[in-house]
């Protein structure tokens, strides 16, 4: 198929999913190379700079949290002039296939990973399992991990209900248990709000020596699109393709979620849950003296009321 321009610069929006696939491959191609890895994933590989970032994504999470309908990586190739790896999922598969089991295989016989001065592995929830396990094949990367599941065997995390579908695929051969996967990275990174109780429990299965869990409570099931959201994401890749990423380094950047309505408006929801008048107040009027908002403004002026009627007393006004 003749495509008339595949510069990465081109954007793929609005079109049709086969068209996009195809579209997609071509400037891999034109920049790399690109690789069908069965009926449901495919990889595509941009050749730039020493720095490699690799990424595992769904089609479904390209198409709709990208403005240009291409991966993560590609913004970092086009500002930073890093090569990328992105390995493409139709859907949630946790990337449990023997063809990539084998592409990954070929990479490392070929020497693939030493050409790169630094290796960065990146993912969210599925694809942050895929993220951990097929690291171990670049021993010595920096692994970034959102929300990652680190197996589902029921006979290890039977309390995981969520993913019923994925009962009878193996995570106990080749590339299986993502934590013990880990124990050749340089440092992994394994973000989760400790409020999701089983997002936590997977977390917890991650601790190991080069392993540094970043608890975000607050930010719910979603953590890779409000990272999105609050303009974190690629400094979080950006820090750790430098070798830069702490966690020191991350809650200073974190500190932004203070500007987040998402953020803002769940810990109102939890102070309401937990009935705590006295902290909603004094979040109302931060909010209020920073960056206004009706609902905060409305909540505020319920709580003035419950004051008046000796429900409790509000907190004194800011100086």
């Amino acid at each position: 198929m003749q495509v008339e321009n595949n510069d990465i610069d081109t954007s793929l929006t609005d079109l049709k999913p086969d068209e996009w696939k195809k579209r997609l491959m071509a400037q891999a191609e034109e920049n790399g190379m690109h690789q069908e890895l069965g009926k449901r994933h495919f990889a595509t590989f941009i050749d730039q700079k020493s720095t490699l970032l690799v990424t595992f994504e769904t089609m479904q999470g390209i198409r709709s949290l990208s403005e240009t309908a291409q991966p993560f990586g590609f913004d970092l190739v086009k500002s930073k002039g890093w090569s990328h790896l992105c390995i493409i999922s139709d859907g949630d598969t946790w990337f449990r296939s023997p063809r990539i089991y084998g592409f990954f295989d070929q990479l490392v016989d070929d020497g693939f990973f030493e050409e790169f001065d630094t290796v960065v592995f990146y993912g969210a929830g599925p694809c942050g399992y895929a993220a951990a396990a097929f690291s171990v094949a670049s021993p010595g990367a920096i692994v970034v991990a959102v929300q990652p599941q680190a197996t589902l065997d029921p006979r290890m995390t039977e309390w995981d209900d969520r993913f019923p579908k994925m009962r009878r695929t193996s995570f106990t051969d080749r590339y299986g248990y993502a934590p013990d996967m880990l124990d050749a990275a340089e440092r992994a990174f394994v973000f989760y709000d400790p409020r999701q109780e089983l997002d936590a429990m997977h977390a917890t299965l991650f601790e190991r020596e080069n392993v540094t869990r970043l608890r975000m409570p607050g930010m719910g099931g979603a953590l890779q699109t409000r990272l999105v959201e609050m303009e974190l994401l690629y400094r979080i890749l950006i820090l750790a393709g430098y070798s830069k990423l702490t966690e020191q380094a991350f809650y200073q950047l974190y500190r932004v979620r203070r500007h987040s309505g998402t953020y803002l408006r769940a810990l109102l929801a939890r102070l309401d849950a937990d009935d705590r008048p006295y902290l909603q107040a004094q979040v109302c009027r931060n909010v209020l003296s920073r960056m206004g908002g009706p609902k905060f403004r409305r909540k505020l002026e319920s709580l003035e009321k419950r004051a008046e009627a000796g429900e409790f007393r509000l907190p004194p006004p800011c100086k």
